[in-house]
């Protein structure tokens, strides 16, 4: 009965590595794009403002100030 589970445990722990990797780079994609345009951190500042404020919190967290005097 185990053999035959080992299969199944193979699948979904690679469709559990596939959705973090792609969490990741998705967060590290949305991270680059509002740290590079002015205009995107406007945009999100519309759209998702709670979002934007993760955004700024990291990055003055990190050193980075002045992002948000900025805008």
């Amino acid at each position: 009965m185990a053999r035959t589970l080992e299969p199944l445990a193979k699948n979904i722990f690679k469709g559990i590595l596939v959705v973090a990797l792609v969490g990741i780079f998705g967060a590290y994609f949305w991270f680059n794009k509002m740290h590079t345009s002015q205009d995107f951190r406007q945009t999100m500042s519309k759209k998702f403002p709670f979002i934007l404020e993760v955004y700024y919190k990291s990055t003055e967290q990190s050193g980075m100030y002045g992002i948000r005097e900025l805008d």
